[in-house]
């Protein structure tokens, strides 16, 4: 029974020179982890704590013994078992006050624990870091993610959830003081935001209206829509963000303006089972089965889902409202990046996970092979077509001067209101941005808007920003995806417009 942790030298000192006084008392020397580079991996890295005596019943027979270090969060809850070696076991002389006099024999040889190799790339996290820094200062804002991932695989290449923790404040056991004070934090540093917490998409959303009209034939490419500035029904008006609304559009047209009137008229040539059939296919509510702890699923509405939570039908309204990612739709921030990965790479779903391979104690590697979750099984025609509609959304500025930085890259904004209004009668706001890159992602003369360089499926880096209750005057998770693109990509010339980060509650764009 441990009776003293991280024991003062001197007096660990003192107990092991009167262990002749102190029968049954031992100073035991124990490892601990170190992690060298503080809070940069605490959400995948996680964090171990002491078996408590409630858990202890259920995993003495797991070879647990009291206090054992066990995986609290992140992988080292995930890969637990792989991690923490075995006990051996000796046969051991002692005196009759249970003084050690020697050992008689070693039964069972211990057996070290597996290492693990990871997929983050620790210079693109670093990257990821100080973007996503730069960007919640800018905006004052309390919380944020950015998430880079490889949408040929499902491998994640960074990882940041803010506000986070310090893994060394439990590698040597946090105070309960401590651990209270994280616990009480109102922007919850102990959750990974990237998958523990779900959100309204807002227009991010609308790949999926827009995949499903283009597949199931409501529309063509050459299809042509009215987006006014409101719809009428039923009496009650449904307002596109830009309130003079954009003319006669096209699905491309309707997606880079990020045209509301459009993609409700597209969700209702859908209605809400078939947005959600197409929502389904590209992952949304269910979680992605990442190798990390304490996923999330999101919602996806339909008719039978309406009334098993709440006994009624889905409105028409309602069906307007999820076509722009606005109605009961909840997502994760790692959700949305995989399906913008899946649309990057022609429609195959992955597994995301964090782990590359599991190395024995022996040497031997076992890899973690990519895993299909599923397939988009929309036409070939209708994912290129939204891939073009992606990158139009840069080529049109709607995400302002992106369009000017020396890269492909193809993209999607989203604003998300939540909450209530304030006393303004502004709703508060989320901001999202999620984008790719192709696999070559420079510009090139004979291509000169990049729309030729999206239509291939070889894209190895998506990223998606999400800045919680942003509230600012244009979206912060666009620059902040910028900024990381240009300290990814070696740009000199900053792009960033600052400007646009301050406080606001009016917004401009979508």
């Amino acid at each position: 029974m441990r009776v003293a942790q991280n024991v003062d030298p001197t007096v660990a000192s003192f107990v092991a020179e009167a262990k002749d006084d102190l029968p049954g008392v031992e100073v035991v020397v124990e490892t601990q982890r170190k992690y060298t580079t503080g809070s940069l991996f605490a959400h995948i890295l996680g964090y171990t704590g002491p078996v408590s005596g409630a858990e202890l019943p259920d995993l003495r027979d797991k070879g647990y013994l009291p206090d054992d270090l066990i995986g609290r969060a992140g992988v080292e809850a995930t890969y637990e078992q792989q991690l923490r070696g075995t006990y051996g076991l000796q046969a051991v002389e002692r005196d009759a006050s249970g003084r050690e006099i020697q050992v008689l024999r070693t039964e069972v040889q211990p057996v070290a624990g597996s290492s693990l190799e990871l997929t983050i790339d620790s210079k693109i996290q670093e990257e990821a870091q100080k973007a996503l820094a730069w960007g919640m200062r800018a905006a004052n804002l309390k919380r944020g993610v950015i998430i880079v991932i490889n949408p040929q695989n499902g491998e994640i290449l960074a990882m940041v959830s803010a506000p986070s923790y310090d893994d060394n404040a439990f590698a040597g056991g946090i105070s309960a003081a401590n651990y209270k004070r994280l616990l009480n934090d109102p922007n919850k540093p102990l959750v990974n935001h990237a998958i523990s917490d779900q959100y309204p998409p807002g227009s991010t959303y609308k790949l999926v209206a827009g995949t499903g009209t283009l597949s199931d034939g409501k529309i063509t490419t050459q299809t042509l829509i009215r987006t006014a500035g409101y719809l009428t029904l039923g009496g009650f008006r449904f307002y596109d963000w830009n309130h003079a609304g954009f003319g006669v559009c096209n699905i491309i047209c309707g997606f880079s303006h990020s045209s509301d009137t459009f993609f409700y008229q597209a969700a209702g040539k859908l209605g809400i089972d078939r947005l959600a059939y197409w929502a389904h296919h590209y992952g949304f509510g269910a979680p992605t089965r990442i190798d990390l702890p304490a996923e999330v699923g999101g919602i996806v509405p339909s008719n039978a889902w309406k009334q098993e939570v709440f006994g009624l039908p889905i409105y028409p309204g309602e069906v307007y409202h999820a076509g722009i990612g606005q109605g009961y739709d909840a997502v994760t921030p790692l959700q949305l990046l995989n399906a913008y990965a899946s649309l990057a790479n022609g429609g195959t779903v992955y597994r995301p996970h964090v782990v590359r391979e599991v190395i024995g104690p022996d040497g031997t590697s076992t890899p973690v092979e990519p895993q299909v979750l599923g397939k988009v099984t929309a036409t070939a025609a209708a994912l290129r077509t939204m891939r073009k509609a992606a990158r139009m959304v840069v080529v049109s500025h709607h995400t302002w001067n992106l369009i000017d930085v020396p890269l492909v890259i193809a993209g999607k904004t989203g604003t998300a209101e939540f909450g209530s209004p304030g006393p303004n009668g502004v709703l508060p706001f989320h901001n999202w941005f999620v984008s790719f890159v192709p696999k070559d992602p420079r510009p090139k003369k004979s291509d000169p808007n990049g729309l030729k360089a999206v239509q291939g499926t070889d894209s190895p880096l998506a990223v998606i920003v999400f800045s919680y209750n942003a509230g600012t005057l244009g979206n912060t998770a666009t620059e902040t995806v910028k900024y990381f693109y240009q300290l990814h990509f070696g740009i000199k010339k900053d792009y960033r417009n600052f400007w646009l980060m301050k406080k606001s509650y009016y917004r401009v764009g979508n």
